[in-house]
């Protein structure tokens, strides 16, 4: 499995695509919201000839969702998302007012909800559903065993952890999710994350300030 990373919109979001050898690709995350990042994340994947076979939302809020529109017109997939942030998804539009995003486009639907320990299956990917609330309440990272890495949207940062002061953030529960879930995963899987750089397990379980 290849993983190719853009960091797109204001809020410096990272936006995923996951492809196979046969061409295949699932987008997660696309934070595209200006019209040149829609059209660089078209472009990559017609240049490339890709497939897109599914739109997977590690969870709800504005920037991890401002392009699910866009995809589902483009490409006709299904979107993928924990039903419990739902409400999270629908909190878009306010959001973006808030910060005065008036480009947005409100996010449709899901139309598959996913739940822990589901095994989603995308032409020769495979990713296991890890159900991680606290930073939102139906946050989900996706993890791949065979390929040693996992995308974890806003649970688990290079140092960091997510933020817990937005609706439906609880620290404690984002605690257990790192400490419980993730940090029992192998200590050299790769994570890649909903901001900033990529890191591992194992210099997370080191350094990161959760732990403190």
């Amino acid at each position: 499995m290849k993983i190719v990373k853009f960091t797109f919109n204001p809020i410096q979001e990272n936006t995923y695509l996951a492809i196979d050898d046969e061409k295949n690709v699932v987008i997660i995350d696309p934070g595209c919201y200006f019209e040149e990042e829609r059209q660089l994340l078209r472009d990559y994947i017609s240049k490339n000839e890709l497939k897109v076979l599914a739109l997977l939302n590690t969870h709800g809020h504005l920037d991890h969702i401002m392009g699910n529109a866009f995809v589902k017109r483009e490409y006709g997939v299904d979107l993928y998302l924990h039903e419990a942030d739902v409400v999270t998804l629908q909190m878009g539009g306010r959001s973006a007012q808030l910060y005065g995003l008036n480009l947005f486009e409100d996010s449709p639907m899901p139309d598959v909800f996913i739940k822990e320990g589901e095994i989603l299956q995308f032409g020769k990917m495979s990713f296991h559903v890890i159900f991680g609330p606290g930073h939102a309440p139906g946050h989900v990272a996706f993890y791949s065993p065979e390929n040693k890495l996992i995308i974890n949207g806003d649970i688990l940062f290079k140092g960091s952890y997510g933020r817990v002061d937005l609706p439906g953030g609880d620290f404690n529960q984002l605690k257990h999710t790192i400490t419980q879930k993730l940090f029992t995963l192998p200590d050299d899987t790769l994570v890649y994350t909903g901001h900033g750089e990529e890191t591992t397990i194992g210099e997370e379980k080191k350094n990161n300030p959760i732990l403190w």
